[in-house]
């Protein structure tokens, strides 16, 4: 089965082509076939295709939305250019996978896609205004380019979560708050903590009945969680994304006090302090320089910026701050997983994360951390260490593909 993964955003769009079924599922046998991106959605947008051989298309051309850039991807698929023979026809696209950001407290599992769960999905913009209408545009393209029969499957970041409890993601706000308005802690990131948590127990051959670890998926948006039972026990992000870990635009834990104060000092309308919380704070706000986080690396070595290193002992300060209370929560862990852009390739800041752990018998072996990058999955711990450390790549467009397959197949989609 073919399965095409898009991850539609408000000026782009990501997709993957992955052949998988329940066999392939079960043997770790998917291929991804074909994959890229469409940015600058709405103008001259720039194209970056490439097929399961490493062929890359790159060009630019005018995208008018979401619609003509699925129909420039799906012609590109069919094209002898493309050079992906399992494809020859818009048929030979057998269901479509989207990752939808928020599904509220509606969804616990990846759905097949209805009017009814459409509906249940617009009921969330309200929750992730930014995220949520973006996705809904791209389920609806791609309905109309492929017909109403085409099986579409919503993967949603807020599932994995569900399993939390009440201590978790209520807030010590006034109960009515939650039952009027459904305010609480929902998180994000979850098909990325759910997928690395599924590695970490495929690697060590264990059920995931076991599986008691904390993971730290590092990118340009940042989480934590505290998996137990192989259950999302507890996570850093809150009712919107922007909660919890420093990130490379995103502030992070603040004080809500700040957000008034700040108000009424500078004069900002609600909508500025948003923009400033999420797109001008976090890394590049106290760095003043950028959100790269490799940059900020390169700044602080060799030009010795003072806010460049700020901003990265914050990063790492607010990571350790979420592994200690997580270690309490768990009452201990078994490992401690990194994923994510930063987490897969920065040994600095994973060594920085860690260090002086040893207390709680963790200890990074130096040549494992330096060589484990470039999307290499392994061990980085020390020998003898009882808490163990590993870089997992994440890989949620597979997930998605998984959870489509097993949803068209009638088949048990895993919460967990």
């Amino acid at each position: 089965m073919n399965v095409l993964v898009l991850n539609a955003g408000s000026s782009s769009l990501k997709f993957q082509v992955i052949d998988t079924d329940l066999e392939k599922i079960a043997s770790d046998a998917d291929r991804c076939i074909a994959r890229g991106v469409v940015e600058r959605i709405g103008s001259q947008a720039l194209l970056r295709f490439e097929n399961e051989g490493g062929k890359v298309l790159h060009t630019a051309q005018p995208i008018r939305d979401h619609h003509a850039a699925i129909d420039q991807v799906m012609r590109w698929l069919i094209s002898a250019e493309a050079g992906v023979p399992t494809i020859q026809s818009f048929a030979d696209i057998h269901a479509a996978g989207h990752r939808v950001v928020h599904g509220g407290e509606k969804f616990a599992r990846s759905v097949l896609i209805t009017p009814e769960v459409i509906a249940d999905i617009e009921e969330c913009i309200d929750l992730a205004p930014l995220h949520n209408p973006d996705n809904l545009r791209g389920i609806r393209a791609m309905a109309d380019i492929l017909g109403p029969g085409i099986p579409q499957a919503a993967v949603f970041d807020t599932a994995f979560h569900h399993s939390m409890p009440p201590r978790s993601y209520l807030y010590a706000i006034p109960y009515q708050f939650y039952r009027r308005h459904r305010v609480r802690r929902y998180g994000f990131h979850g098909t990325s903590h759910r997928y690395v948590a599924y590695r970490y127990r495929r690697m060590l051959n264990i059920p995931k009945e076991t599986v008691r670890v904390i993971t730290l998926h590092l990118g340009n948006g940042c989480s934590a969680a505290a998996i137990d039972a192989g259950r999302s026990l507890d996570t850093s992000m809150g009712m919107t994304p922007l909660e919890g870990l420093v990130m490379g635009t995103r502030a992070g834990d603040i004080d809500p006090a700040v957000v008034e104060y700040l108000m009424e000092k500078e004069g900002f309308s609600s909508q500025q302090m948003e923009a400033l919380l999420n797109k001008q704070s976090g890394l590049l706000g106290v760095s003043g320089l950028t959100n790269d986080m490799r940059d900020l690396l390169a700044e602080a070595q060799e030009h010795d910026d003072r806010r460049a290193r700020l901003a990265i002992d914050i990063f790492v300060h607010r990571a350790r701050k979420y592994i200690g209370a997580y270690l309490m929560e768990l009452g201990g862990a078994d490992a401690l997983i990194f994923a994510g852009g930063i987490g897969e390739n920065s040994p600095e800041i994973r060594e920085r994360i860690c260090a002086g752990m040893d207390w709680c018998g963790l200890r990074i072996d130096p040549a494992r951390n330096a060589a484990t990058v470039n999307r290499k999955e392994g061990e980085i711990s020390a020998d003898g260490s009882t808490l163990r450390a590993y870089v997992i790549p994440t890989d949620e467009e597979l997930l998605i593909a998984r959870d489509t397959a097993r949803l068209v197949a009638k088949a048990e989609v895993p919460a967990w």
